[in-house]
C-alpha cells in the first residue's frame, strides 16, 4: 500500500472514533422515571414547577444551593437540587427544562432552562 492510502485510512479511523465518542455524550429528553435517567446518564427533563411544594433558596447561608419540586411531562414528581444561584423570575416560568441526572430519589441539575411567559399576550377586544 502507498503511504497516502495508509494516511487516509488512519484519518478515517480517527474521524469514526471521534463521531462515536460524540454520539455517547448526546443527552435526550426523558422523564424522571425513565431507565436512562435512573442509569446515571445526563438527561433533559421538561416539566413545570409544583407550586404547592416548598422552594428553598437562602443566599445568606449558601448562595449556590437551590431546591424545588418539579412535575415532568409524564406526571412524575421529583425534588430538583441545583448547586447554583436561583435563576431570576424562576417562579414565573411556564415550563422548565432541567439538565442533569438522578441521584437516589432526587434529580441533581447541572443546568436550568426556563420558558418565561410571553409579554405579548393579545388582550381581549371590547366591542362597543
Amino acid at each position: 500500500m502507498k503511504k497516502t492510502h495508509l494516511l487516509l485510512i488512519v484519518i478515517l479511523l480517527v474521524l469514526v472514533g471521534v463521531l462515536l465518542s460524540l454520539m455517547n455524550d448526546v443527552s435526550s429528553y426523558e422523564a424522571f422515571n425513565s431507565e436512562k435517567a435512573k442509569s446515571g446518564f445526563e438527561v433533559h427533563v421538561i416539566g413545570t414547577l409544583v407550586k404547592g411544594k416548598p422552594i428553598y433558596y437562602e443566599p445568606e447561608k449558601n448562595a449556590n444551593y437551590f431546591t424545588f419540586f418539579m412535575k415532568d411531562s409524564d406526571g412524575g414528581e421529583r425534588k430538583v437540587i441545583y448547586n447554583q444561584p436561583k435563576p431570576q423570575d424562576f417562579e414565573r416560568s411556564e415550563k422548565i427544562v432541567v439538565v442533569g441526572m438522578m441521584n437516589n430519589n432526587a434529580f441533581e441539575a447541572s443546568q436550568i432552562l426556563m420558558k418565561c411567559p410571553s409579554k405579548y399576550v393579545e388582550e381581549p377586544k371590547i366591542n362597543s
